[in-house]
């Protein structure tokens, strides 16, 4: 007998399939020094590990739904490895063929890649873990229990949070239509990234200063937040390539919202997050204009608590069958929306692997079916690190996607100086 996964970690395992591998990767960038010497590292991974259970257990499924139990051997050589790159081309073709690369049932879900060092003398490190075993709360929780050196300070919060723990009284459920009209009543066009995908996945990344963006987010009026500078950055980034290819559809995107209640165990408590979908106004030209619209929607939907009223009524539609199924089904269509953006806090102080200081870190979610685009942002104490992943074959020059991204930043600054 084990621990049975919740209901959200088991359809997230259900998701698994030829094209989609279920896990998502922290990409942490060294600073230039001396080498990681890889058999130091497997020990103190070793070391570290009890402090996070989950990474010391399997899933199994014995006919009545998977279950968490321990793990007879965790063998660390094969989840601590090394892998030759000496440039930063050669480093995203190594995290994107990890990114198309199963995580082994058989063994606790996670992997710790080294890659490099590269010619200028940094390194990085590829952290994979399965969805089912983490949300993007837990992977940090995971790096600060088993990767990061110590540090005092708590992870401060970027992403986007239901401000309210309390469970859903019914008068909000009489204020359910009003969330329904908001979330799922407004599809966009068709979406340019609804095409069949292959386990192929390409990456690119971008990084933003996390005190410009602040205080780009503070000029305006209404004080957007570092997430609504993140979504505008991503929007700019899209309408310069739709703009390039002579079309600027009305797009959706979804943006991840924890549900983690403050001083809860995120590393036991598994996946607990939902949504809202936001109209990415690639229509408008002003890059701080898209920016006051971007941060009105995400500030009333908080306010109006959408994303919890949405989980609650999921969980509820959950043993609906039929009727639960077509209002998943509604939600996840490209149409609703065209791809996720999320965003997760990550280090407040600077930390360190091994003695070498963490220059940057990335975050990579891989796309699905009908959504070849996936975008994801974690950050450290100086950057927030934007990585993009997609399907080659469907999504190509990803890179130039991250330029667009890069430029749309460096118009926001610009108008607010």
């Amino acid at each position: 007998m084990g621990e049975p996964l919740s209901a959200a970690d088991a359809r997230i395992l259900a998701l698994e399939s030829d094209v989609v591998r279920g896990h998502a990767l922290k990409l942490l960038v060294l600073e230039p020094g001396e080498a990681l010497d890889l058999e130091a590292v497997r020990e103190s991974v070793a070391a570290r590990l009890p402090a996070f259970p989950r990474g010391l257990q399997v899933i199994v499924d014995d006919g009545d739904g998977p279950a968490w139990i321990e793990a007879t051997d965790v063998d660390v050589s094969q989840h601590v490895r090394r892998h030759a790159a000496d440039d930063p081309a050669a480093l995203r073709a190594v995290v994107g063929r990890l990114m198309s690369e199963p995580l082994d049932r058989s063994r606790p879900l996670w992997s710790v890649d080294l890659v490099g060092p590269l010619a200028d003398g940094r390194e990085a490190v590829a952290v994979r873990l399965h969805h089912a075993l983490a949300d993007g709360l837990t992977a940090v929780r995971f790096l600060e229990a088993v990767i990061f050196e110590p540090h005092d300070a708590p992870a401060h919060e970027v992403g986007l949070r239901d401000p309210d723990a309390r469970p859903t009284r019914w008068s909000e459920w009489e204020r359910m239509p009003m969330t329904l009209a908001r979330e799922l009543a407004h599809p966009g066009s068709h979406s340019p990234f609804d095409r069949p995908i292959s386990a192929r996945r390409a990456l690119a990344f971008v990084d933003v200063p996390l005190a410009e963006a602040r205080a780009v987010g503070a000029s305006r009026a209404d004080h957007a937040t570092i997430n609504d500078v993140l979504l505008t950055v991503i929007a700019g980034a899209l309408r310069r390539r739709l703009v390039h290819h002579g079309h600027v559809p009305r797009l959706n995107a979804q943006v991840p919202v924890s549900l983690h209640e403050r001083g809860e165990d995120a590393a036991a408590s598994g996946n607990r997050d939902s949504f809202v979908d936001v109209g990415l106004h690639l229509d408008e030209p002003d890059d701080l204009r898209r920016l006051d619209l971007l941060s009105a929607q995400t500030r009333a939907r908080k306010h109006a608590h959408d994303a919890r009223a949405l989980d609650e009524l999921f969980h509820a539609l959950a043993a609906a069958g039929s009727a639960g199924a077509l209002l998943r089904g509604l939600a996840d269509d490209p149409r609703e929306f065209a791809l996720a953006i999320s965003n997760v806090p990550g280090p407040r102080v600077a930390v360190s692997v091994a003695g070498r200081r963490v220059g940057h870190v990335y975050t990579s979610s891989e796309p699905g079916p009908r959504h070849a685009l996936r975008v994801a942002a974690i950050s450290n104490d100086r950057w927030l690190g934007v990585g993009f992943c997609v399907d080659p074959e469907a999504v190509p020059d990803v890179e130039l996607l991250a330029e667009a991204a890069h430029d749309t930043w460096d118009a926001l600054r610009a108008g607010t100086r």
